[in-house]
C-alpha cells in the first residue's frame, strides 16, 4: 500500500498535472534556451590596492584629526561623480555600467573601534584587459586627489571659519573689559573699603561721635536749666530781652519816657491834666512810646522779616531793661541755645551718615557677586579668543602637513580567468531535471494548498488525534447510470458495496447497543454524501430485518427520494407544517426495500428552521421513535446552517461524513472541537468516497470457496 504522502500526491497530479507539465515545459526551454545561447565574452578579472596613510610626524592637531577622518571614507565617496567624472573622461564607459562592474572592499573594524588594517580592495570586471587596468588606475589617482582636496578644503574651512569668527571674539573681550573697569570705576572703592574694613571703622566712628555728642548735649542742656532758672526766660525769650536792651537808641527812648514820666508826676499834683503843660508832656511821652515800639518791632522783627512779639510798650520797656548782670546770663543762655542746636545738627548728620554706611554695606556682597560675574566673563570671553588664536595657529601650521589619506598600496593587475566550454547535454539534462522538480513542486504546493483532507489516512489520523470514534470507510460508488437529481443508492442485495454499509450498522450498533436508535447523519460542507451515506445506511438496516425510517430534515435542499422510487407530495411544498401533522401522509414506503420508509423533505422552504422547532416536527419525531426500529435523520451541512443544532435535541447521536479532497481540514476540525465542547452527543464519523478497490460479488465468493479448498489441503491463506 503507497504512504499516505503518495497518495496526496497523486490526487493532486490527476487535478493539475497539465499545470506541472506547463511548469515542466516552461524550465525545459528555458534550459534549451541558455544552452544554444553563444559562450559569453570573457571577463578580465582586475584588482589594486589603496592604503590609508598619515604623515610621519605631526606638529598640528587639527592636522591629525583631518587625517583621522580621511580613513573613514566609504564607498560612496571613492565612487562620488568626480572620480566616476575622471573614469569615464578616460575610458568612455558609461557611469552606470562603470559603478556596477566595481567592487570595494573596506578593512573591517575590531571589537575596540578600530581597524584591522589599513588596506582598501579594488576589483573590477571587464572584457577588456587593458582597459580593466586604466579603470583600476584612473580610479586611485581620482581617490588619491580626492582625499587630499578634501583634507585640505577642510583644512581651509576650519582656518575661514576661526578668521571670521577672531574679531568678533575680540570685540566681546573688549567689551567685558570695558564694563568691568566702568563698574571698578564706581563700585570699586566701597568694595575695597569693606574688604579692607575701613567701611565698618566708619560706621564705629560714626557711632563713638554720636555717643560724644549725646554726652555734649546732656552738659549743655544742664547748663541751659540752670541758667533759665536764674533769669527765669527761655533762650528765645532771653535773645530778645538781650538784643532790645542792647541797642543804643531803645536805651534812648526809654531815658526820655522815663524822664516825661517823672515830669509828669511831680506836676500832676499842681496841674491839671487839661493843663498846656500837661498835655504837652502826655504828647512827648506818646511819641517817644510810639518811636520806642517802632524801634522795638524793627530789633525783634530783624527789619520786618518776622512777626512782631506779642505783648504791650510796658511789656517791651521791662524786657528790654537788663542790667548788664543779666544781660552777660542772657548772652551766654543764647550762645548755649546756639552750640546746642549745632551739636543737634551735627548728631542728626551722625545718624544719616551710620545709616548710609550701614546700607552701603548691606550692598556690597551683591556688588562683590556682580563684578565676580564680569572677571567670569571676561575669563570666558579671553578663554574662546585665547583657543581661536591657539587654533588658527594650529591650523596655519597644518597646511604644511595635510597631504591625502590615501596612497596606492599596488598597483593594477589583471588576470584572465578560466572558462569551460558550455555542454549542451548537460544543460538540457539539468533543465529536464529542475524541470520535474519545478513541475512536481508546483504540482505538491497546489494539493497543499487546497486545505482539503487528500486520503482517507488524513482522515483517520485526525479522528484518532481529536479522540473521535471512526465507524467505517466506504468507498465511492459508482455513477455512470445515473439520471439527473438520484443518488447512487444500493437497491440489489448482491452489491458488493452494501457489506461496507452492513459493516458501518454492524459498528454503530456494537458501539450504541439498543439504545442508539434515532441517529443524525450530517457533514460540514456539500458533496461530501452525507445523503448518500444516509439512504443507504437506512437500506443496510431494512436488510438486517429492522423497521428503518429516512427522515429528510435538510429543509434547505430538494428531496432525492426519487433515488428509492418515491415522490414528494405537491401539497408539501405549500404547506409544509400539514404535510408534517398527518405522519400517514408523509411516511412513505420504499417500494423495492422491504422495511424501509421514509419522509421525503418539502424544501426548499422558506423559514426552514421555525418549521424545525414546530411542534408538528416534534410529533413527528416523538411518532417514528415510538413506531420505527431504527430512526436515520439527514440534515443540512454544519456548514450551511444551524438546522442540525437545532434538529440534534431529538436523535441520540451524530454522526460526520467527510470525504477525501471534498472536506476543508480546518473547517472540519474546528466542528469536531465546537461539538465536542458543546456536549453535542457526536457518536463519530465515517470516511465516505475513500480510495478502496471493490472487488465484485462473484469473484469474492470465488476466492472463499478457493481458500477454503487451500485450507482443506492443509495449506494456509495468503
Amino acid at each position: 500500500m503507497a504512504p499516505p504522502i503518495v497518495k496526496s500526491y497523486l490526487i493532486a497530479f490527476e487535478k493539475y498535472k497539465w499545470i506541472g507539465l506547463a511548469s515542466f515545459a516552461l524550465v525545459v526551454a528555458g534550459s534549451t534556451v541558455v544552452a544554444i545561447q553563444p559562450e559569453p565574452a570573457v571577463k578580465y578579472q582586475g584588482d589594486a590596492a589603496l592604503a590609508y596613510t598619515a604623515p610621519a610626524i605631526s606638529f598640528s592637531t587639527i592636522g591629525s584629526e583631518i587625517q583621522q577622518k580621511g580613513q573613514t571614507l566609504n564607498q560612496e565617496d571613492l565612487l562620488s561623480e568626480p572620480v566616476v567624472r575622471a573614469i569615464v573622461e578616460k575610458t568612455r564607459l558609461k557611469p552606470k555600467q562603470l559603478v556596477g562592474a566595481i567592487a570595494i572592499e573596506f578593512p573591517k573594524k575590531s571589537k575596540t573601534g578600530e581597524l584591522e588594517s589599513n588596506i582598501i580592495e579594488l576589483k573590477y570586471q571587464d572584457n577588456d584587459q587593458k582597459r580593466a587596468a586604466e579603470v583600476l588606475q584612473t580610479l586611485m589617482q581620482a581617490a588619491v586627489k580626492l582625499s587630499g582636496d578634501r583634507n585640505t578644503g577642510q583644512l581651509k574651512s576650519i582656518i575661514s571659519k576661526i578668521s571670521e569668527r577672531l574679531p568678533q571674539a575680540k570685540k566681546e573681550l573688549e567689551a567685558a573689559e570695558r564694563k568691568l573697569e566702568a563698574y571698578d570705576r564706581v563700585e570699586r572703592p566701597a568694595i575695597l573699603a569693606a574688604e579692607n574694613g575701613s567701611l565698618l571703622t566708619a560706621v564705629t566712628t560714626s557711632q563713638n561721635q554720636q555717643r560724644g555728642l549725646q554726652q555734649t548735649l546732656i552738659g549743655i542742656d544742664a547748663q541751659l536749666g540752670s541758667l533759665q532758672g536764674k533769669l527765669g526766660l527761655n533762650p528765645t525769650d532771653a535773645y530778645v530781652s538781650s538784643a532790645l536792651s542792647a541797642d543804643p537808641i531803645l536805651n534812648s527812648l526809654r531815658s526820655q519816657i522815663f524822664q516825661v514820666d517823672s515830669q509828669i508826676e511831680v506836676l500832676k499834683k499842681d496841674l491839671r491834666p487839661q493843663h498846656p503843660t500837661m498835655i504837652q508832656l502826655a504828647r512827648q511821652k506818646e511819641a517817644s512810646e510810639k518811636l520806642f515800639r517802632q524801634r522795638a518791632n524793627e530789633v525783634v522783627s530783624g527789619g520786618g522779616n518776622t512777626a512782631p512779639l506779642p505783648g504791650t510798650v510796658s511789656a517791651l520797656r521791662a524786657r528790654s531793661n537788663l542790667d548788664p548782670a543779666r544781660q552777660e546770663l542772657a548772652n551766654q543762655l543764647v550762645a548755649l541755645q546756639t552750640q546746642r542746636d549745632t551739636l543737634i545738627q551735627q548728631f542728626n548728620n551722625e545718624i544719616r551718615q551710620e545709616a548710609r554706611l550701614r546700607k552701603e554695606y548691606s550692598l556690597i556682597p551683591n556688588k562683590q557677586l556682580e563684578r565676580s560675574r564680569l572677571e567670569q566673563q571676561i575669563l570666558l570671553k579671553k578663554s574662546v579668543y585665547d583657543q581661536m588664536q591657539i587654533k588658527i595657529t594650529d591650523a596655519k601650521t597644518a597646511e604644511a602637513e595635510t597631504v591625502s589619506s590615501l596612497s596606492i598600496a599596488r598597483p593594477p593587475r589583471v588576470i584572465a580567468p578560466e572558462v569551460k566550454p558550455k555542454s549542451v547535454p548537460i544543460a538540457l539534462g539539468a533543465g529536464g531535471f529542475f524541470g520535474l522538480v519545478v513541475g512536481g513542486g508546483v504540482i505538491f504546493l497546489l494539493g497543499s494548498l487546497e486545505g482539503t483532507f487528500k486520503t482517507k489516512e488524513n482522515i483517520r489520523d485526525n479522528l484518532k488525534q481529536k479522540d473521535v470514534t471512526l465507524y467505517g470507510e466506504i468507498p465511492l460508488l459508482p455513477v455512470d447510470d445515473l439520471k439527473n437529481g438520484e443518488l447512487p443508492v444500493i437497491l440489489s442485495p448482491d452489491s458488493a458495496y452494501l457489506e461496507y454499509y452492513e459493516k458501518f450498522r454492524s459498528n454503530l450498533r456494537r458501539i450504541g447497543g439498543n439504545k442508539l436508535k434515532v441517529i443524525l447523519i450530517t457533514s460540514t460542507g456539500s458533496l461530501e454524501g452525507k445523503t448518500t451515506s444516509a439512504y443507504n445506511l437506512g437500506i443496510a438496516s431494512a436488510r438486517a430485518g429492522r423497521r428503518t425510517l429516512i427522515i429528510e430534515t435538510d429543509l434547505r435542499s430538494p428531496s432525492y427520494c426519487q433515488s428509492l422510487g418515491v415522490t414528494v407530495d405537491s401539497d408539501a411544498i405549500s404547506e409544509p407544517l400539514r404535510y408534517y401533522n398527518s405522519p400517514s401522509e408523509c411516511i412513505r414506503l420504499v417500494p423495492q426495500i422491504e422495511n424501509l420508509y421514509i419522509v421525503p423533505s418539502p424544501g426548499p422552504v422558506r423559514n426552514s428552521a421555525a418549521i424545525i422547532e414546530s411542534s408538528e416536527i416534534r410529533r413527528l419525531m416523538e411518532d417514528a421513535r415510538q413506531r420505527f426500529d431504527f430512526v436515520i435523520l439527514d440534515t443540512s451541512p454544519l456548514g450551511l446552517s444551524n438546522d442540525p443544532l437545532l434538529i440534534q435535541p431529538y436523535s441520540d447521536g451524530m454522526i460526520l461524513v467527510a470525504r477525501p479532497s471534498y472536506t476543508q481540514e480546518s473547517v472540519f476540525g474546528e466542528a469536531v472541537d465546537q461539538l465536542l465542547e458543546s456536549d453535542m452527543n457526536l457518536l463519530g464519523a465515517i470516511v465516505n468516497g475513500a480510495d478502496i478497490i471493490v472487488a465484485p460479488l462473484q469473484t469474492v465468493e470465488e476466492e472463499v470457496e478457493e481458500g477454503d479448498k487451500v485450507s482443506a489441503n492443509g495449506k494456509s491463506k495468503k
